[in-house]
């Protein structure tokens, strides 16, 4: 959606300062879950009980994947009640969801930085998520698309985690996997790293945070 090389300054890690910024913000879907297939499944049970086409995967892919849930009804010329629908059934497909291989342990060594999740995930879901794989007490704060009016690639909900933390933008790192979070980041004028996806670091999963941060 890599080698071992950030795209800042093209170096190796090991031969790069690390950083140490006062929070991070983490998007959740594609950062911490795996939670593709669950989204999929969830619309196209909307599309279906609304008697619209469903979509292959890879349409879902390249046309919505990253992007806010009724954005993407928008884009599609149907109605919120299809994704008043979908995230009602959501919690039917939760199965679905993969916690990331050394998710939690990169979470627990980062324990000392304030931490924030900012998603493009309604609360509901987000909260199901959190609880069903244990990660809710790494998070100072939870922001979601319920709390802003315009979702990411909008900055707002980048902005609202600043203010809450009294953060400049410069002493906070976003971590993201797809360009709605990088645009929102950069938008806010914070670093961001990009997961498979061009940011100021680009790494390839979670774990290497460690070759970025301090811990």
């Amino acid at each position: 959606m890599h080698k071992f090389f950030v795209r800042f300054n093209i170096r190796p890690f090991e031969k790069m300062e690390k950083i140490r910024p006062k929070a991070i913000l983490f998007d959740m879907d594609g950062v911490l879950v795996d939670s593709i297939d669950s989204w999929w499944k969830s619309l196209n049970h909307a599309l279906k009980h609304y008697n619209e086409p469903e979509m292959t995967l890879q349409e879902f892919k390249e046309k919505y994947w990253g992007h806010d849930l009724y954005d993407n009804l928008e884009k599609m010329k149907l109605s919120q009640e299809v994704g008043n629908f979908c995230n009602n059934i959501y919690h039917r497909y939760l199965e679905d969801i993969k916690i990331y291989k050394n998710a939690k342990e990169t979470l627990k060594k980062l324990n000392s930085y304030k931490k924030a999740i900012i998603t493009n995930t309604p609360k509901d879901c987000t909260d199901h998520i959190l609880k069903n794989f244990e990660i809710r007490e790494y998070f100072d704060k939870i922001f979601t698309s319920s709390d802003v009016t315009r979702p990411k690639p909008s900055p707002e909900i980048v902005n609202l985690a600043l203010k809450t933390f009294n953060l400049k933008p410069l002493d906070v790192v976003l971590v993201g996997d797809t360009t709605s979070d990088i645009k929102a980041g950069k938008a806010a004028g914070c670093k961001v790293i990009g997961i498979r996806v061009k940011g100021d670091y680009e790494i390839n999963n979670i774990k290497e945070l460690e070759n970025i941060l301090e811990i």
